[in-house]
């Protein structure tokens, strides 16, 4: 008989217990289970299925390859049922459906919500949940089967397998200060003007930081020692509006946190452009709820256009 055959959910928990606490009686205590049951059947599943899952150490288990591979697949499992789970207690509840989606800062305070309101409209009975984060975390997020969309700039390292991808629209990125600062009152600004501030950058490795750190190298210039690394946009807007700091934004989030006489934006040019994609997994069958939830992202895409 085929190994899975075998395999139930409480199984798959095990498993992904096992990889977490690193310790067999840990996870049984957890599980709710003897340890020399656990150890039996971790024996006798790697044995069925003819590789060794976990290396033995003095300080606890670890993964081999070969686990991380099948783990992979039980926390996929084990987040579809979750899903699941949150989609009948909406349906229940008179939803019709549930949509996930992830955001990134690039995302979040425009075209993200503006289409979830554009989705409320057209399906007034959808429940939406909107959750933002950095790129590569929500794209591990949506690998996982924990969301059912991603938002945010595009870069090389998200084009993963099982992965769909599409360009939404290309934006310039821009310095921004508090509605006050001192700064909008000068008619010209220079680099040295804005050395004179303590800066807030995306870390290092986030696409709009590789983004900046180009437009930086092309007017010769290099990041300032002091400056802040946040990767929470609420965070970022909290410090710019109660200090003099400046920081870096897209296009759109530029024009509403202007909208909203939050922000304004600096009159220095910055060689600095990307794109800003939608992503969702090639591998699942999507609901009526998803689909209606990326036609609303290429129509806000359009029309901010």
């Amino acid at each position: 008989m085929d190994w899975t055959h075998r395999l139930r959910l409480r199984n798959l928990q095990m498993l992904i217990s096992l990889a977490e606490t690193r310790n067999v009686s840990r996870s049984a205590e957890l599980l709710h289970t003897t340890q020399p049951g656990l150890s039996k059947w971790l024996k006798e599943i790697e044995t069925d299925i003819g590789l060794p899952l976990f290396e033995r150490h003095a300080r606890g288990l670890r993964p081999t390859a070969y686990g991380e591979a099948l783990l992979r697949h039980a926390r996929r499992v084990e987040a579809e049922l979750d899903r699941g789970r949150d989609e009948m207690t909406a349906l229940r509840q008179g939803a019709s459906g549930l949509v996930m989606i992830g955001a990134s800062g690039a995302a979040a305070p425009d075209a993200a919500p503006m289409a979830v309101l554009a989705l409320l409209q057209a399906m007034p009975q959808v429940r939406v949940r909107l959750v933002e984060n950095t790129m590569d975390e929500l794209i591990r997020q949506l690998q996982r089967g924990e969301l059912d969309l991603v938002v945010g700039r595009s870069a090389p390292e998200h084009n993963q397998a099982m992965l769909e991808s599409e360009d939404l629209h290309d934006e310039q990125v821009h310095f921004v200060a508090r509605a006050g600062h001192p700064l909008h009152r000068r008619r010209q600004l220079g680099w040295a003007d804005l050395r004179r501030y303590r800066w807030i950058l995306w870390p290092n490795g986030t696409p709009i930081r590789a983004i900046f750190d180009a437009a930086l190298a092309h007017a010769g210039e290099i990041a300032p020692d002091d400056h802040l690394q946040l990767n929470s946009m609420t965070a970022n807007l909290a410090l710019l509006a109660g200090s003099d700091m400046l920081s870096i934004v897209s296009d759109r989030a530029a024009a509403r946190y202007e909208q909203l006489k939050i922000l304004r934006r600096l009159p220095l040019r910055l060689h600095a452009h990307g794109t800003v994609a939608m992503y969702w997994r090639s591998d699942v069958l999507r609901s009526a709820a998803v689909d209606e939830a990326i036609a609303c992202l290429r129509s806000v895409a359009g029309a901010r256009a």
